[in-house]
């Protein structure tokens, strides 16, 4: 028997009709890429903001990593909620997957946003430089990704080595 379940979320009260036994399969990847980009981002801002002398744009990144640590303490309580269960792994510490990681987010940002520039372009030449640029961003974010895939830092095709690289990303990047 389905039992109504009331929530409020973010002000707004939603019904639902069950209570999940785990996070579905979609929200899952969908934490899995927000997990992933802040961790990346975390590493590299905690690594420059020492190196920052304008007060107001060190306060700035200073704001960012707290919002960001605290963003990740958030998403990593869900981890357990995943479809299948992962194994966290004790590795030592080697940056080529923080580097790795970092390029594949930039292609994929670099992909996202000539798309969008595209839609945005109303002049043909221009329009055929972005879509050249593009092209070039797509290719580059398959060699990246291949390199990681290869080496086994971006396990794409197992969900759990996925999220239990996540978990580890996460907590070195809190660590720092």
């Amino acid at each position: 028997m389905n039992r109504l379940k009331h929530i409020e979320v973010g002000g707004i009260e939603v019904t639902s009709k069950h209570t999940p036994e785990h996070l579905a399969w979609h929200e899952t990847l969908e934490i899995h890429e927000l997990t992933a980009y802040q961790s990346n981002n975390l590493i590299n801002f905690k690594m420059s903001v020492n190196d920052i002398k304008d007060t107001k744009l060190h306060a700035l990144y200073v704001e960012a990593i707290k919002s960001i640590e605290k963003n990740l303490k958030e998403l990593l309580q869900y981890y357990p909620e995943a479809p299948q269960c992962y194994h966290n792994r004790a590795v030592g510490v080697d940056m080529t997957a923080f580097y790795a990681g970092q390029l594949l987010g930039f292609a994929k940002t670099s992909v996202r946003s000539y798309a969008i520039a595209i839609t945005e372009t109303a002049t043909p030449r221009l329009r055929e430089t972005l879509t050249r640029q593009l092209n070039h961003a797509i290719m580059l974010h398959a060699k990246v990704f291949n390199f990681m895939y290869e080496r086994g830092l971006y396990p794409a095709y197992d969900l759990n080595q996925l999220l239990a690289n996540d978990v580890k990303n996460a907590n070195t990047a809190l660590s720092l």
